[in-house]
């Protein structure tokens, strides 16, 4: 079983390797490292561990926080592909496709930013509505987006009205992205976090701004 550990830990020499160790002793294996963001004194990694099939995952957790000074932000089970050039990938993918890009984009999205799902929107004369969304996205859509049209990459409120409530219910993380100059707009979810970070939101933005270029 492969899990995606996200973690804080202290940004200095020999952290991570202290935290390998620890991880190593309920039988887990780091398999891929994500720096997502640094900050003073801290970073903030995603981790791609695996453990036994008959293993606890809440042991992961135990094991990272007997180091002290280590802080698990969240777990969840992991079945993407390790692929350290995730983006380029889907940029390619999109460039390629003949007819299904904004299809393409969405499918590859989650995999690319590790959420759970992705969807584009674009406005029309009654408002906001789905253009085309991930295998993964949720079947009830949101009846009002007052946050379109979009400027900029945002972290949105998962408890805003707008937001439905079984969305709510399942403590869905969302962001968003302007596509270039269109309307259109990249909505990315999250069910059960973690937090979007800025520079995930950054990340965002650069991607679908390449993105909308390859769209034209």
């Amino acid at each position: 079983m492969s899990y995606l550990l996200r973690v804080q830990l202290p940004d200095r020499p020999g952290s991570l390797g202290s935290l390998a160790v620890a991880l190593g002793t309920v039988g887990a294996d780091i398999l891929s490292l994500d720096v997502v963001e640094r900050g003073a004194g801290y970073a903030v990694d995603d981790l791609v561990v695996e453990i036994a099939p008959n293993a606890l995952p809440d042991t992961l957790i135990t094991a990272a926080e007997s180091l002290g000074d280590v802080r698990v932000d969240s777990i969840r089970p992991y079945s993407g592909v390790l692929d350290t050039h995730r983006e380029l990938e889907l940029i390619d993918n999109v460039a390629n496709a003949r007819d299904d890009r904004l299809q393409v984009l969405v499918d590859g999205v989650p995999r690319v930013l590790r959420v759970g799902w992705s969807t584009v929107l674009d406005m029309g004369t009654h408002g906001a509505y789905r253009v085309v969304g991930s295998q993964s996205a949720p079947q009830t859509q949101a009846a009002s987006v007052p946050w379109m049209p979009l400027q900029k990459p945002i972290a949105l409120d998962g408890n805003a009205d707008w937001v439905p409530e079984i969305w709510r219910d399942m403590d869905t993380k969302l962001a968003a992205a302007p596509l270039g100059p269109s309307s259109k707009a990249l909505l990315l979810g999250r069910p059960g976090g973690p937090d979007f970070r800025p520079s995930e939101i950054a990340r965002l933005g650069y991607l679908a701004g390449i993105v909308a270029t390859v769209l034209g």
